[in-house]
């Protein structure tokens, strides 16, 4: 048990340090940094959510995540759909890890809004080729967003940062004005949405499993 743990601390450490140099390699335009560390970044947060002993739909998730990142890396449209491929089956894990968990009506007629204003405006400016895949990609994500919430605040906070991460994609492919080191951006959002989707996981599978101890102590008694 021991062992696990310091693994899982070194884990961590070891993607925050991933995290930190990728994310200063794109602000300070050091193309080289970024590629280096932007393929370690998921499979060492696979490696501490394993380590932490978490469901395998989570790990599953994360390393599509991995997929979608390494082939994000090349400029080509067909290296786009196919990382775009990976990170949709990577949000059918994440729907698969939530289940039948209760959400807030309220929060899912909020995300419907946000997806159908979204979509509408983003459109007309898409490229043709991507208009369909990307409208189907929004509603999978829009999807994670809203039953991410179902594991409690971290978790739902994850989503809806995963969410933003993937519209500043989406309104760069329109053409649309970016903020400055648009690239920072999306990253730092993404990183913090897988970062908390698996925090958010451990502490509800970890919570999960205290109250079942607890049920099965006191039913013995």
């Amino acid at each position: 048990m021991r062992r696990r743990a310091v693994a899982s601390r070194v884990l961590l450490g070891a993607f925050l340090i991933a995290a930190v140099v990728d994310l200063g390699s794109l602000l300070v335009g050091a193309e080289a940094g970024h590629l280096a560390a932007k393929p370690l970044l998921m499979p060492l947060l696979a490696a501490y959510a394993a380590a932490r002993r978490a469901p395998a739909s989570l790990v599953a998730a994360l390393l599509f995540g991995w997929g979608g990142d390494v082939l994000l890396l090349g400029d080509a449209d067909g290296a786009f759909l196919a990382g775009m491929g990976c990170f949709a089956a990577g949000h059918v894990c994440y729907l698969l890890l939530f289940g039948r968990r209760s959400t807030s009506p309220a929060l899912g007629l909020l995300y419907a809004g946000v997806l159908a204003v979204t979509v509408l405006a983003l459109w007309p400016d898409l490229p043709a080729g991507l208009r369909v895949p990307v409208a189907a990609y929004s509603l999978l994500l829009t999807a994670v967003a809203y039953r991410s919430s179902s594991l409690g605040l971290l978790a739902g906070a994850g989503g809806a940062l995963f969410l933003l991460s993937d519209t500043l994609i989406a309104t760069a492919l329109a053409d649309w004005p970016q903020p400055p080191f648009p690239d920072f951006w999306v990253m730092a959002t993404y990183l913090a949405a897988q970062f908390l989707l698996t925090e958010g996981t451990l502490r509800a599978r970890y919570g999960e499993c205290r109250t079942t101890s607890r049920t099965t102590s006191r039913t013995a008694i």
